[in-house]
């Protein structure tokens, strides 16, 4: 593992990252936690978040390497006179003109955006006539020791039996790590949060009769081989409430009458213009 590695894996295992402005520096050019923000943000669509959280460090750190290396390349670009050729000067005029314009679009929509306001009594009125729509199913957090047949499912199984609390999930995922032919076993079997129907029959039917902190105590057969499931997490459905939504519905009525201010506004402004 090189330095830039092991500084990364350094900075990303002990939350300095979170924390930290500057998170490395590349021949004095400091790269900073808002640029890899900005990048993952980008790189996700705005659902950072929504990546499992078993992948967000390593994405942050692939963003991370990826940002030193531009910074690299663009440095050597500069000692090698790229940035004075002619060739890059003809570039760099089209790139400003287009950026010129670009950027005004995106400043004149932000405007017009900004302007739109949201009362209380219309948040409230999507809340209430939309309160389906922030219900949330019961849900699960799961791990699980996927083999190829029933006797090696039975011996987990038996490993497993006498034992309870943390040290039978220390155990789990210890042979989880060991035995699970399934792409979740490096991670110790964790298969995070679902809710129902998300897994197959057998392994959904079961998964939600279990009580948590407790193991199978047959393997779960399906298309995919026999399972060893652990119930870590179980959760109640539920109905978020509207404090915790409130900023999310004023988003999407925002975008909503956005819309329709950009339809009203071109409208406006093709009938004025000129268009041959």
């Amino acid at each position: 593992m090189n330095k830039v590695t092991i500084l990364l894996s350094a900075l990303l295992l002990t939350g300095a990252v979170a924390s930290a402005k500057t998170l490395v520096s590349v021949n004095g050019k400091p790269i900073t936690q808002e640029e890899v923000d900005q990048e993952l943000m980008q790189a996700t669509q705005g659902r950072f978040n929504q990546v499992p959280a078993d992948r967000q460090a390593a994405f942050r750190q692939q963003v991370l390497q990826q940002l030193i290396g531009k910074e690299l390349i663009y440095d050597d670009a500069k000692k090698s006179g790229i940035t004075k050729s002619a060739e890059y000067k003809a570039e760099y005029k089209k790139l400003e003109q287009r950026m010129k314009k670009e950027l005004a679009i995106q400043v004149w929509q932000k405007k017009l955006l900004d302007s739109i306001k949201i009362s209380d009594k219309e948040l409230k009125d999507y809340y209430k006539k939309n309160m389906d729509e922030f219900r949330e199913k019961e849900s699960v957090h799961a791990r699980h020791i996927l083999v190829k047949t029933e006797d090696e499912a039975k011996k987990i199984i038996a490993q497993l039996k006498s034992l309870s609390g943390d040290k039978l999930k220390e155990k789990f995922v210890e042979l989880a790590k060991k035995e699970s032919t399934g792409p979740s076993g490096p991670n110790g079997g964790d298969l995070g949060y679902f809710s129902k129907g998300q897994m197959v029959p057998a392994f959904n039917d079961k998964v939600f009769s279990m009580k948590k902190g407790t193991i199978t105590q047959k393997p779960v057969k399906t298309q995919f081989g026999y399972h060893v499931i652990y119930l870590e997490d179980k959760k109640p459905s539920m109905t978020r409430s509207f404090n915790e939504v409130k900023a999310f519905i004023e988003q999407r009525l925002k975008m909503e009458k956005f819309k329709d201010e950009m339809k009203k506004k071109m409208d406006k402004l093709q009938k004025k213009a000129t268009i041959k």
